[in-house]
């Protein structure tokens, strides 16, 4: 007798899923099947269907996971003991017998198949601010089974993870920009019921600074906000970092200030053991002693020149809000240079990212020699000053003039760091020419990853 797509015998006596073959691999099969159906072509195809609503059935999991309509909060809202099975669903196991469950292959391809389904099959059509909503809810299941924090791989709030799931974070951001992109943003924003349900993400925020100046009124009020909220976010998380970054030595030359806060007193005790009594059962104490508290430090120049043409919101957001982190520093002076084919002096707004941002213009081309130009009357003392250029170095025929004037101020004592982009998920696209000759130069590319950067600067200015 023959078996059906479920690996079902179709005779009345047989029971819901006979021993066959190996019907746990049909099952399997059947329910990915159904997954690149719907993912290559998005129409339903009815026997996969049907047979896959078999399985989960049989498996004892909700149809809802066959609903791409369904989000993943619904169904666990509905369902919480799944909750913890799509925690860390897609993360390998070590099996140490090599022994296979078969059972639970099935039950993983269903949880796995509704997860890949509702981020990756987002349509071709008009999306609203809910839709939006409901699929960066589904990107944050996503992250999870893959064993990141919501956002940590689109970049963003978690962008601290250092994880990339193997450059799976750009092609997230990708799907949620073309979804923005379909979102009649102007609309949802002049909506303030409708602006509320939009979560900030990178893919937002970018549109949201390409767009602002179209907006007015209540949607730019709603627009100011979100970019608010979002650089808000990020700058916590960056704020984390910086505080964990490496600090400057203790400076022993400075003697410790005799306050009861700075008091050793396990020091205090074993210097002083001499003075014990034992009839007494007292210590009497001759000395105290106090821990040194003042860490070596002296003023610093910080100079950020970011690359603001489109292909670098990511960078400008994130630099710029870091850029302001490092300005609340004691002894660090900050100054901030945004450019285009245009150079633009932000340093008296760098304390505050979003001034900063709400002056940008991102897109357009490049002209890196123009912000040099501005860049070098800031350096005062070379040896007391760093550089940070953040950019894709993409400048054609003004290459060889813009790397002249890096190799003189590296030269002249300026600790010079190039930087490809400061993302969360470390990818970075850099000029080959570029990267070749800061290679020579001994000024190497940082890594794109947020975190490099803030070590490599907390390192230098403290």
């Amino acid at each position: 007798m023959t078996e059906d797509l479920t690996g079902q015998s179709p005779g009345p006596a047989a029971g819901p899923f006979p021993a066959g073959p190996d019907p746990y691999e049909n099952r399997r099969q059947v329910l990915y099947w159904r997954l690149l159906a719907r993912l290559l072509d998005g129409e339903e195809q009815p026997a996969l269907e049907s047979a896959s609503l078999g399985v989960v059935e049989d498996i004892g999991l909700p149809s809802a996971l066959l609903d791409p309509g369904t989000s993943l909060d619904s169904v666990v809202q509905r369902h919480p003991e799944l909750a913890a099975e799509f925690d860390g669903l897609m993360t390998p196991e070590d099996v140490a017998d090599g022994s296979r469950d078969r059972a639970a292959e099935v039950r993983h391809a269903a949880l796995v198949s509704k997860v890949l389904l509702n981020v990756f099959a987002t349509g071709s059509n008009a999306v609203t601010a809910e839709q939006l909503a409901r699929w960066q809810s589904d990107a944050g299941w996503l992250e999870r089974a893959l064993g990141c924090p919501p956002g940590g791989l689109r970049g963003g709030r978690a962008s601290g993870s250092g994880l990339d799931a193997g450059g799976l974070g750009p092609e997230l951001a990708s799907i949620e920009a073309d979804l923005v992109g379909r979102m009649r943003l102007r609309e949802v924003l002049a909506d303030p019921a409708l602006a509320a349900r939009l979560t900030p993400s990178m893919s937002l925020i970018e549109q949201l600074l390409r767009d602002k100046g179209n907006l007015s009124g209540v949607a730019l009020a709603n627009a100011k906000s979100l970019i608010r909220r979002y650089v808000d976010e990020v700058a916590e998380v960056l704020r984390t970092q910086v505080a964990k970054a490496t600090v400057g030595e203790l400076d022993r030359s400075v003697p410790p200030k005799r306050v009861f806060r700075n008091l050793d007193l396990d020091r205090t005790i074993w210097k002083n053991l001499t003075n014990w009594s034992p009839e007494e059962e007292r210590l009497y104490v001759d000395r105290l002693y106090y821990r040194h508290t003042v860490r070596r430090t002296t003023p610093q120049r910080l100079i950020v020149v970011v690359d603001q043409s489109g292909s670098m919101v990511d960078s400008m957001v994130n630099c710029t809000i870091l850029a302001s982190i490092f300005a609340g520093l004691p002894k660090v002076d900050v100054h901030l240079i945004a450019y285009d084919t245009r150079s633009i002096d932000l340093t008296p707004w760098v304390h505050d990212p979003f001034d900063v941002l709400l002056r940008t213009n991102l897109g357009g081309g490049n002209d890196g020699p123009v912000a040099m130009a501005m860049a070098r009357p800031k350096i005062a003392e070379p040896k007391n000053t760093v550089m940070v250029w953040i950019s894709d170095f993409y400048e054609f025929d003004r290459s060889q003039p813009l790397f002249e004037g890096i190799e003189a101020v590296h030269r002249s004592g300026v600790k010079f760091i190039p930087v490809g982009s400061v993302t969360s998920s470390g990818r970075q696209e850099v000029n080959p020419w570029f990267r070749e000759r800061f290679k020579a130069l001994g000024t190497p590319v940082v890594s794109g990853h947020i975190n490099k950067l803030v070590h490599e600067l907390k390192t230098f200015l403290t």
